[in-house]
C-alpha cells in the first residue's frame, strides 16, 4: 500500500532543494504527498534557491547545481504545489484565557484535537521544509505544533529541515511545558553557517539582517542534558535520526533526508548520525 507523507510549506519562501531532495526520493517509491501551508497560500520557492551562481556567504561558495537549480524551477512553476490544504482552516487557534466564555472553548478546542488524532492516520510520516520562511510562519505557529504533537502521540516519524526543526523544539504539550525533542538528538542549522545579514522572505520589502534567532542555542537547549545537538560544522552533510525524528541540517542534506525519512518508513530505521 503507497505511503501518505504530509509536507508543510511556508508561505514566506521554502528553499528549493529542500523541497526537491525529499520529493525526489517520495516520487521513486509512489508516496502520495499532500501539501498544506498556514494560510492556504500557494508556496514558493525562495529566489536565490533557484539560482545556481548564488554564493551562500557563510560557506564562500555556491549551493545549488545548475540540474538542483532546473528541476526545483520546474517543481516551483509547476501546478503540484497549487490548492494546498489550509492549516488555519484545518486546525483550530487555542483560545486566550481572557475570552468570553473561556472555558466552554477550550472544551471545544480540545474536542477538535481528538478529532485530529484521527485525521492524521491517513498519513505515514510528515515532512517541514526548510528555508528562512519557516522562522516567519511555521515557527511559532501553534496550529502547526498542534499538527507535529499529534503525529508524535501517535508514534509517527516527524522529519524537519533547516529552520523548519524549530518547530520541533517548540511543539510542547501545555501542560508540562517541556519540548518533544527533549532528551533526543537532531540536527538543525548551526551558528557558524547563519547569515549575518541579507536573510529575507518573500512577501516582504525589507532586509532583516541576522536571522532573529540562533537556532543551534535553541537546539541546545530543547534537547536537554540526555539529548544533544549536534551540528556537524565542517561535515558537508548532517541528517540525524532519532526515532521519531528525522533532522537535516540545511540544503546540502535535503536529498539525504530524503533518504531517511524512506528508510525509516520502509525499513524500521531508528537511528542514524549519532
Amino acid at each position: 500500500m503507497s505511503r501518505h507523507i504530509l509536507v508543510i510549506l511556508s508561505e514566506h519562501g521554502y528553499w528549493g532543494e529542500e523541497l526537491l531532495g525529499p520529493l525526489t526520493h517520495f516520487d521513486q517509491r509512489d508516496y502520495q504527498v499532500t501539501f498544506a501551508t498556514p494560510t492556504g497560500k500557494r508556496a514558493h520557492a525562495l529566489p536565490p534557491s533557484l539560482d545556481a551562481t548564488f554564493v551562500d556567504p557563510p560557506l564562500g561558495r555556491t549551493v545549488t547545481t545548475e540540474e538542483v537549480a532546473r528541476k526545483s524551477r520546474a517543481l516551483d512553476e509547476s501546478t503540484r504545489l497549487d490548492n494546498p490544504v489550509s492549516i488555519a482552516d484545518w486546525i483550530p487557534e487555542r483560545p486566550y484565557v481572557s475570552d468570553d466564555n473561556y472555558l466552554r472553548a477550550l472544551e471545544s478546542y480540545n474536542e477538535r484535537l481528538y478529532a485530529l488524532d484521527d485525521e492524521i492516520k491517513q498519513y505515514d510520516t510528515m515532512l517541514i521544509v526548510g528555508g528562512s520562511g519557516p522562522i516567519v510562519d511555521l515557527a511559532n505557529n501553534g496550529r502547526v505544533h498542534d499538527i507535529i504533537l499529534a503525529f508524535h502521540r501517535a508514534g509517527m516519524p516527524v522529519a524537519a529541515e533547516c529552520y523548519g526543526v524549530t518547530c520541533l523544539a517548540f511543539a510542547r504539550d501545555w501542560g508540562d511545558r517541556k519540548s518533544i525533542i527533549y532528551g533526543k538528538h537532531v540536527t538543525g542549522h548551526c551558528k557558524e553557517y547563519d547569515y549575518k545579514d541579507g536573510t529575507g522572505f518573500l512577501g516582504t520589502d525589507f532586509n532583516m539582517g541576522p536571522p532573529p534567532y540562533p537556532l543551534e542555542y535553541i537546539l541546545r537547549d530543547a534537547t536537554g542534558p540526555d539529548g544533544a545537538y549536534i551540528g556537524n560544522f565542517g561535515h558537508p552533510r548532517s541528517v540525524i535520526v532519532d526515532y521519531p525524528f528525522i533532522t537535516g541540517r540545511s540544503t546540502p542534506d535535503s536529498f539525504l533526508t530524503g533518504q531517511k525519512i524512506v528508510e525509516v518508513l520502509e525499513d524500521g530505521l531508528t537511528r542514524y548520525g549519532w
